[in-house]
């Protein structure tokens, strides 16, 4: 069984990283979301809060679960038996660091590291954008995935 980890903060889930989780579940059979906890990094929503979008996002999606960790992103892919690491880039330089991170990965886990380019249309298009324009209370919608909407994204 192929399982792929998708691992990043998704404060909030945006319509990039949903285009490389439903590409990813054409060649794996199952995708974990797994959003970092990290104490020292400010978010805009709570943990429960991201949770919920990303499932009312994949709610008629099975092969999908979330889950948060604390650890290193290999370590926690190995506790899931996770055989791809999945990461979103969004631009050139992105990839370049994006590839030495995949290397490291493999170095150390083992585990493989696929690279999806986001959309192109979604190409600049990051969780701190969507933060910033939330901020100040600009239209968002472009940016979040489907069955998403604004109001999901209220505290």
């Amino acid at each position: 069984m192929k399982i792929a980890i998708f691992p990043g903060s998704f404060d909030p889930f945006t319509i990039g990283h949903y285009s490389v989780v439903t590409r990813a579940l054409s060649f794996v059979d199952e995708v974990v979301i797994a959003i970092g906890v990290n104490d020292a990094k400010k978010t805009l929503f709570p943990l429960d809060k991201r949770i919920e979008i990303i499932n009312k996002t994949f709610v008629h999606e099975p092969r999908i679960r979330v889950e948060s960790y604390d650890s290193l992103t290999v370590d926690f892919a190995k506790e899931i038996n996770a055989t791809i690491i999945l990461r979103g880039i969004r631009s050139i330089a992105d990839f370049e660091y994006e590839k030495t991170v995949a290397d490291a990965n493999r170095r150390l886990s083992g585990i493989d590291t696929i690279l999806l380019f986001t959309e192109p249309q979604h190409s600049f298009i990051s969780s701190t954008v969507v933060r910033d324009i939330l901020r100040y209370d600009k239209d968002v919608k472009c940016f979040l995935p489907p069955n998403v909407s604004i109001d999901d994204l209220k505290i």
